[in-house]
């Protein structure tokens, strides 16, 4: 993962990250995940699908895939070339759905078919690794975990909320730092801000609620004009 070249030098006091979470709370208090889903399967074949995706582009692949095959059983007899045939808009499809096949068998031969709540157990499924069981763990079933995107890694170097060199070591930041009772919703409020508002390239710093606590040294306070220069 990268991030633009100025970072912060430091890291937030816990003080600091509580008022830094909470003015992205006040900003945007029903924040959720953008993957259209409806039980805890889809919600992991989403996950699965979203590694190097959009949720936009996720989201329009499912529809069709959901409807034909709405449950561990169904998508298990559709199988690799059936779940292939409706997500080849999305990057790594050919890899994805031989993971989303044998996800479902393995779901259906160790767990009942149900979706699992422990991280190891799903973990040990095909294409879940840390960060989508992060997610299932914290969507489906209300786990205070801390699902580590670009977006979130990125934020937590920029801005000194959870400095670190590893996806693990800012996860381990993240944790240590933001409450236990806002850990849970913090998830989807860093991943919506770094991906409206505190952007890979071009943070917009001037529309951003916690530019107080902020410690990225290169803050854009000023929105850059959209009007064109007029020329004689």
């Amino acid at each position: 993962m990268t991030d633009a070249p100025a970072t912060a030098k430091r890291a937030m006091s816990k003080a600091a990250a509580k008022a830094f979470i909470t003015a992205l709370a006040e900003a945007n208090p029903d924040a959720e995940s953008e993957l259209v889903f409806r039980n805890p399967f889809e919600l992991l074949v989403s996950v699965v699908l979203s590694a190097q995706a959009t949720d936009k582009s996720v989201n329009k692949a499912t529809k069709g895939l959901f409807e034909e095959a709405p449950d561990p059983t169904s998508m298990a007899a559709i199988g690799e070339e059936g779940i292939a045939r409706h997500i080849r808009t999305i990057g790594l499809w050919r890899a994805k759905a031989h993971n989303v096949d044998l996800l479902c068998h393995q779901l259906l031969e160790r767990h009942g078919g149900q979706v699992p709540s422990d991280r190891a157990s799903l973990e040990a499924l095909a294409g879940v690794g840390r960060k989508t069981a992060n997610v299932v763990m914290n969507v489906a079933f209300g786990a205070d975990t801390m699902a580590v995107d670009t977006h979130i890694f990125r934020i937590g170097n920029r801005t000194g909320l959870a400095p670190g060199k590893t996806v693990r070591q800012v996860e381990d930041g993240l944790v240590a730092r933001i409450p236990k009772d806002m850990l849970r919703p913090a998830h989807h409020w860093l991943i919506l801000h770094g991906r409206y508002v505190c952007k890979a390239r071009a943070p917009e710093c001037w529309r951003c609620p916690a530019t107080t606590w902020c410690l990225y040294p290169d803050k854009r306070m000023v929105a850059p004009s959209t009007r064109k220069t007029a020329t004689a």
